[in-house]
């Protein structure tokens, strides 16, 4: 079979989507890849910084990792931005739907709200922004993570002279986290929080960059 017979999906039969099932599965092993390629496109997104929006999120993930952060917080570090170019008024949420499956909840959402969050540094600049937006999610068990991802590691890579790593060395962190069965609760950990900084094993990167 090369395609399936329907032309409705009501008359598919159980053959049809057998044979869609097993192309969706085989489909979703490269998701990793098609992310790596889509954070390369982030070049042709918003310009007037100092470095390109790939170069932004290369550095935040570098920021992470060096400050010993675990593979979820790395990974949600380098891909927080990857909704720039077709979601651009709600970039963040665009990114929080991709990692969900594969990320714990914690990551997650900091990464659905860190547009709120990030305003605190630019929002009394400009006519008609809430610079306090991020108080709308005061509370939340997950405040103070996201309030210091941005602080740590968001507003804070956008230096062209920082010694960036590079993305072919994150690439395998991608690849593990979106090999992981999706929506697993062992991943998810619903209300978990594990902290975005880790002294030893900082320490012990030091020497890989």
């Amino acid at each position: 079979m090369d395609t399936v017979s329907f032309r409705q999906m009501k008359d598919g039969t159980k053959e049809d989507y057998e044979f869609l099932t097993a192309h969706e599965i085989d489909h979703t092993r490269h998701t990793a890849k098609r992310l790596l390629s889509a954070l390369v496109d982030l070049d042709q997104s918003l310009s007037g910084y100092q470095i390109t929006r790939l170069g932004h999120s290369v550095q935040s993930a570098t920021r992470a990792w060096r400050d010993g952060a675990d593979v979820d917080w790395v990974v949600a570090a380098l891909l927080h931005d990857i909704g720039d170019i077709y979601a651009p008024y709600n970039h963040d949420e665009y990114a929080a739907t991709i990692l969900k499956p594969f990320l714990r909840e914690q990551c997650t959402w900091c990464v659905s709200t860190h547009g709120d969050f990030q305003m605190l540094y630019y929002g009394h600049h400009l006519e008609g922004f809430d610079q306090h937006k991020r108080e709308r999610h005061r509370g939340h068990v997950y405040f103070d993570d996201c309030a210091e991802f941005c602080e740590r590691w968001d507003q804070a890579s956008f230096d062209p002279d920082y010694d960036d790593l590079s993305l072919e060395f994150f690439a395998p962190l991608v690849e593990e986290v979106f090999a992981r069965k999706p929506y697993d609760p062992a991943v998810i950990r619903a209300g978990a929080r594990a902290p975005l900084v880790d002294a030893a094993v900082a320490e012990a990167r030091q020497n890989r960059g």
